[in-house]
């Protein structure tokens, strides 16, 4: 597992969105990029997290900021999302884990005493020359964009 810094590169990929459009980080040079791990489509702390996000997306843009959100599920998965929750911003779709292993973020998890591999929830902040700004590993799923907001103020 790569264990990614604030200060490095941040790594360049390309992936499909939820409408199968390829996005790549390099697209978005010049501008700040909010990178977010999550581990599931629709449930309670993702759709939290992604709604803060939804909730703030006018002022995010507004600094120049894109917002980039990443899970294991497949297209389709994050076409209902997108829709159910009426999310404006693209959701990468890494159902073969290339993304979450590259970040680092897929790792060993822990619920009631059982061990599992998932994604860890966590959000990159990258700057506009493609740096990682900051690394947050302790999301607040309903105070998502605030969290980033206020590391770079």
């Amino acid at each position: 597992m790569t264990q990614l810094k604030a200060g490095q590169k941040a790594p360049d990929f390309i992936e499909k969105d939820q409408n199968g459009n390829m996005v790549s980080l390099s697209q978005f040079k010049g501008k700040i990029v909010i990178l977010y791990f999550y581990p599931k489509d629709d449930t309670p702390g993702c759709t939290a997290e992604a709604c803060n996000f939804r909730d703030n997306y006018e002022s995010l843009i507004g600094k120049g900021i894109v917002v980039l959100g990443v899970s294991i599920d497949d297209e389709k998965s994050h076409q209902k999302f997108v829709t159910k929750h009426n999310l404006p911003f693209p959701l990468l779709a890494d159902p073969d884990k290339k993304l979450v292993e590259l970040y680092g973020v897929w790792g060993e998890k822990n619920m009631y005493g059982k061990i599992y591999m998932g994604t860890n929830r966590t959000t990159f902040v990258i700057d506009e020359e493609g740096y990682i700004l900051h690394i947050i590993t302790k999301v607040d799923t309903k105070n998502s964009s605030g969290q980033v907001l206020s590391l770079l103020s």
